[in-house]
């Protein structure tokens, strides 16, 4: 039976360790014959290094000794090959209890070994992970809640080393008054009853400070599902918890901001009107004259000081909106300078053009001349008593830049990083002589960026060398205007892809009066607008590769004075109503659209004027 083994080779050995026995498992697992290893040293079957030990030798004599021996270790084949055995050697005694031979039996282990060599690498490697993990706390409690391992990142989170922390409980890491309320307690038993606690609270470092961290508590489970133990992970989100604040107090500062504005445009509501109401009285008294002037004066500085915290809180909460349409920045120019014109002639300055380029661009004009504004405003604000500023728009590239440059202190090099900062402004004497909240650049910054330009500064940061703050902004084709037509008969542009739909539309329009084109398409109704000047454009929301929406963008950023526009559309919920309206139309029609309709909203929107 022994001999019919295949799966254990099993042989005898003599008393010296000569094979005397062979089963056909040796033969399948050593390569070897029974004939080849008879009366052979068992030797044969060790590495040389092992042999050169005389391990062997010394597996014989424990087994000669105690009865049994066992070991587990590099064995060779006939071909040379190793592999990994266990091997057991029992002493075998006659009737009188004397030795005369062994038992050999050995098993090949090799590819257990593979998977336990596999499994140790495995952990090992995930040992020095999370070990060297040093963004994250990450450790074992026992089930007790003691700490059992560290690794780096709990080291450098908490700032105890892995002798200070292994043994004690995790309490340490919590203040004392949070501790002494149980939250410890409840952190395992949430954990143990749902799989998983997740928390962010304040936790203790080893030096006393505190930091707010966020918590993962996870039970962990043998595979007899005996609970062993907690892994926690606790990462410091201070930094991150700080930013969350500051973008809170920031949100809070912008309401705050909006709702003084708006409190104090009330109070001034009356004053103005009753400065109003004083121009119009006669009166001979020189001195009540001026002091109505020097109140009419004041009340314009706080006006715009009103109105730019208003901006300040609409662009920083995202709510500001650009009425865009081509503006050539000439205009852009000339309307700042007469808006600062009093405050220049007050301080006796020199305001000189030295290049006026006739560069148009794409923007709000409100907000373009509001830059603008400001920049001469600061520029004659720091400016001493005559003093010079220029001011020039030149291309470069793609971009029209408006270069403003004064003669005034200059801006010192610490403050220069920060100058477009809200509320940063030079330094002024004790009674602030300048005035001012320090948003004016801010502003000029904000609405730059929103127009997708820029804002520069230079300086020597010396008196008398002054600044220079450079705007660019990108430069768009000159638009063409509208021609110019007889009033008595109106022309209207019919637009859709549906040429049928189309001509018949024409005719009901030419019917009512008007002279009538058509355009089956975006590109060609764009063509058109701009050859013929419509007065009104009968759009098709449902147009092929350039819907009706973006031909209406593309009017009011191309055209000077474009045509009045009324939506035509298979759709008409409310949002297809107001999405229409935000593109630009003046009204959305629903097909079919009646001929009272149309005839009616023509008659609104081409009334003389």
């Amino acid at each position: 039976m022994v001999e019919a083994i295949g799966d254990y080779a099993i042989f005898l050995l003599d008393i010296n360790g000569a094979i005397r026995s062979w089963n056909v498992g040796a033969k399948k697992l050593k390569g070897w014959s029974f004939p080849e290893v008879e009366g052979k040293h068992f030797s044969i079957f060790y590495p040389q290094e092992m042999v050169e030990r005389q391990w062997p030798q010394h597996e014989l004599q424990q087994a000669l000794l105690i009865g049994r021996f066992e070991d587990e270790g590099w064995r060779v084949r006939k071909d040379g090959s190793r592999f990994w055995a266990n091997v057991i050697i029992t002493r075998l005694d006659d009737e009188n209890g004397v030795p005369w031979g062994f038992t050999k039996v050995t098993r090949d282990l090799t590819e257990r070994r593979e998977q336990e060599i596999l499994l140790r690498t495995s952990e090992e490697r995930f040992r020095l992970l999370v070990e060297n993990v040093k963004d994250y706390a990450i450790f074992m409690l026992d089930p007790a809640g003691f700490v059992v391992s560290w690794n780096a990142g709990a080291e450098k989170n908490t700032g105890y080393s892995s002798r200070e922390v292994i043994g004690q409980h995790f309490g340490i890491f919590y203040p004392a008054a949070q501790a002494a309320s149980g939250a410890l307690e409840r952190e395992m038993a949430g954990a143990l009853e749902t799989g998983r606690f997740v928390d962010e609270g304040w936790r203790l470092r080893k030096d006393g400070t505190r930091y707010w961290a966020g918590v993962v508590l996870t039970p962990v489970f043998d595979e007899r599902g005996k609970h062993r133990g907690f892994a926690k992970v606790m990462r410091d989100l201070t930094d991150a918890r700080r930013i969350a604040t500051l973008e809170s107090e920031s949100r809070q500062v912008s309401s705050y901001l909006a709702m003084l504005g708006h409190e104090l445009r009330n109070p001034l509501a009356p004053v103005v009107n009753a400065v109003a109401i004083l121009k119009q009285v006669p009166c001979d008294s020189e001195m009540a004259r001026a002091a109505s002037e020097v109140i009419d004066r004041q009340i314009s500085h706080l006006t715009r000081l009103i109105d730019d915290l208003l901006d300040v809180s609409r662009i920083t909460s995202g709510k500001i909106r650009l009425d865009r349409k081509p503006v050539p920045i000439a205009d852009v120019i000339d309307q700042a300078i007469e808006s600062v014109q009093p405050a220049m002639k007050q301080k006796e300055h020199t305001l000189t053009v030295t290049a006026r380029s006739p560069a148009w661009v794409s923007g709000d004009r409100v907000r373009l001349v509001q830059i603008v504004t400001n920049l001469l405003a600061n520029a004659a604000k720091y400016c001493p008593r005559h003093g010079r500023i220029d001011i020039s728009t030149v291309v470069v590239g793609e971009s029209v830049e408006i270069r403003v440059k004064d003669d005034g202190v200059g801006i010192p090099a610490e403050l220069q990083d920060s100058v477009f900062d809200l509320f940063v402004q030079g330094e002024q004497d004790i009674d602030r002589p300048e005035g001012g909240l320090g948003i004016g650049l801010a502003l000029c910054r904000q609405l730059a960026h929103l127009h997708g330009g820029s804002i520069h500064l230079f300086s020597a940061g010396e008196p008398g060398k002054g600044s220079e703050f450079v705007v660019e902004l990108p430069v768009i084709v000159r638009p063409e205007s509208r021609l110019a037509r007889d009033q008595r008969q109106k022309l209207v542009l019919v637009v859709d892809d549906n040429q049928d739909a189309a001509n018949m539309l024409s005719m009901l329009v030419a019917s009512l009066g008007y002279r009538a084109e058509t355009a089956y398409d975006g590109l060609a109704a764009l063509e058109a607008i701009k050859r013929l000047g419509p007065e009104v454009v009968l759009l098709d929301i449902g147009l092929p590769v350039m819907n009706g929406r973006e031909v209406a963008r593309r009017i009011a950023a191309e055209i000077i004075d474009p045509p009045k526009l009324i939506a035509i559309s298979g759709y008409g919920q409310d949002s297809d109503r107001a999405a229409s309206i935000e593109a630009g139309f003046q009204a959305h029609l629903t097909k079919p659209v009646e001929a009272g309709r149309i005839a009616s909203m023509l008659k609104t929107l081409l009334v003389e004027p």
